[in-house]
C-alpha cells in the first residue's frame, strides 16, 4: 500500500526534533509499491529518508519526502544448512530499524553487526551512509544492495565493491546520482563462527569485564556497546540530536605532529593526543577532542548546545531549537577548531 499525506509534520521523523513540515509525504509498504509511484509527477525536490537520524532540516521541505516500510529479515535458502556454511547471508528490508536487525543477529548468534548496535536509523540509510562505530563499518558486512532506479524505472542491484564505500560515504552520495536509487533491501554477510572485533579504544576491557570469564558472544558485545553509547549519547526521545554531528578529520602525519607539539607545549610533555594511525600514513584525530579543547563541551547557544557528555554531539537542548540556532553553533565550532588546529571540520549530518 502507498499512503500520501500533504503538509506532513516531520517533527517525530527526524531525531533532531526540528519542527518542520513536508509539502508531500509518501510512505510505502513493499517493493512492488514503488512501481506505483509516479516519480516524474512528484513535487520537487524529492528526498528519501530513513529514521531521520542523520538529518538537519533547515526549513519546511517544499517537495516530496519518501519513506520505506519494507520490513523483513530473512536468512537466504543457501545458508539455512548450518552444517555447511560459516557465512550466513541475510536479506533485510530497507525499512527495518537497524538496531532491531542487530538485536536479531545477536539473538541468533550471528557475528558481524554487534559493534554497530544502538546506532539510530534504518537499514536502507545505513547502506547509503556507511554507518560505523567501534572499529566496524557497515560496508564490512554488506554483500549486495538492491535498489529501485527512479530514472530507468527498473530494479537493480550492486555488489559491495561497486559502491565505492569510504568513511561515511558511498557512491549513492555522488552528486550525479544522489536520489536516483532507492534502497529496497540489503544482503548482509554474517558469520556463525566467532569474529569479535574489540581493538577499538577500551572496548576489549569493557567486554571482558561484562563477560566475567564466560565465552564472549555477539550478545555480550552488543549489551556492552549499548551501555557505553547510553552513557555517552543523549536519547533522542529526551533530547533531540543527530548523533555524531561532525566527521573525524583525517590529516597528514606532519600536521598531527604540529598539533601534538602544540598540545604538549600547552598542557605538558605527558599529554596524550588521541589519534588513529591509518594504513596510508595519514592520521585520524577525534573531532570530539578538538571541540573540547576549544572549550565547547556543554556550551549553550539559544536552544542549541554541545552535549556535556560528548562534544561531538550538538543537541536540541530546549526541544524548541530553531534550525538557525543549530547551524549558528555549528559554524562557530568549525571556526574555532580551524583557528586553533588549522583543521576544517565537516558535518556528518546532512543539511536539508
Amino acid at each position: 500500500m502507498v499512503r500520501t499525506e500533504y503538509y506532513k509534520d516531520l517533527t517525530k521523523m527526524n531525531t533532531f526534533g526540528m519542527k518542520v513540515k513536508a509539502r508531500c509525504f509518501i510512505e510505502y509498504d513493499s517493493v512492488a509499491d514503488l512501481v506505483d509511484v509516479e516519480f516524474e509527477e512528484l513535487a520537487r525536490p524529492v528526498l528519501h529518508i530513513g529514521g531521520g537520524s542523520n538529518l538537519l532540516f533547515t526549513d519546511d521541505f517544499k517537495g516530496t519526502i519518501l519513506h520505506s516500510k519494507i520490513n523483513f529479515i530473512e536468512v537466504l535458502d543457501e545458508c539455512k544448512d548450518t552444517s555447511a556454511n560459516e557465512t550466513v547471508l541475510v536479506s533485510v528490508g530497507a525499512g527495518v530499524v537497524f538496531d532491531e536487525f542487530c538485536d536479531w543477529a545477536a539473538k541468533e548468534g550471528f557475528w558481524g553487526v554487534e559493534n554497530l548496535s544502538y546506532i539510530p536509523g534504518e537499514v536502507g540509510a545505513s547502506a547509503v551512509q556507511n554507518i560505523g562505530a567501534y572499529g566496524v563499518e557497515v560496508k564490512d558486512v554488506i554483500r549486495k544492495v538492491y535498489c529501485y532506479d527512479t530514472i530507468d524505472e527498473e530494479f537493480v542491484n550492486f555488489d559491495v565493491e561497486d559502491l565505492e564505500y569510504g568513511y561515511r560515504d558511498s557512491a549513492f552520495k555522488d552528486p550525479e546520482v544522489k536520489g536516483r536509487y532507492i534502497v529496497t533491501h540489503v544482503v548482509f554477510a554474517l558469520s556463525r563462527e566467532p569474529q569479535p572485533k574489540l581493538d577499538y579504544g577500551h572496548l576489549k576491557e569493557a567486554v571482558e569485564t561484562a563477560a566475567a570469564g564466560k565465552d564472549i558472544t555477539p550478545g555480550i558485545i552488543r549489551k556492552t556497546i549499548i551501555k557505553i553509547r547510553k552513557e555517552k549519547l543523549p536519547e533522542p526521545s529526551v533530547m533531540g540530536s543527530a548523533g555524531s554531528f561532525f566527521k573525524n578529520p583525517v590529516i597528514t602525519a606532519e600536521h598531527f605532529a604540529r598539533i601534538e607539539a602544540a598540545a604538549k607545549a600547552e598542557h605538558g610533555a605527558d599529554v596524550k593526543v588521541p589519534h588513529y594511525d591509518l594504513p596510508d600514513g595519514t592520521v585520524k584525530v577525534p573531532a570530539a577532542w578538538m571541540i573540547e579543547q576549544c572549550g565547547w563541551k556543554g556550551k549553550r547557544s539559544g536552544g542549541a548546545a554541545v552535549y556535556d557528555k560528548q562534544p561531538l554531539v550538538i543537541v536540541n537542548y530546549t526541544g524548541e531549537a530553531y534550525p538557525e540556532e543549530i547551524i549558528g553553533l555549528e559554524r562557530r565550532i568549525i571556526a574555532s577548531v580551524k583557528s586553533k588546529f588549522d583543521v576544517v571540520l565537516h558535518p556528518e549530518v546532512d543539511h536539508i
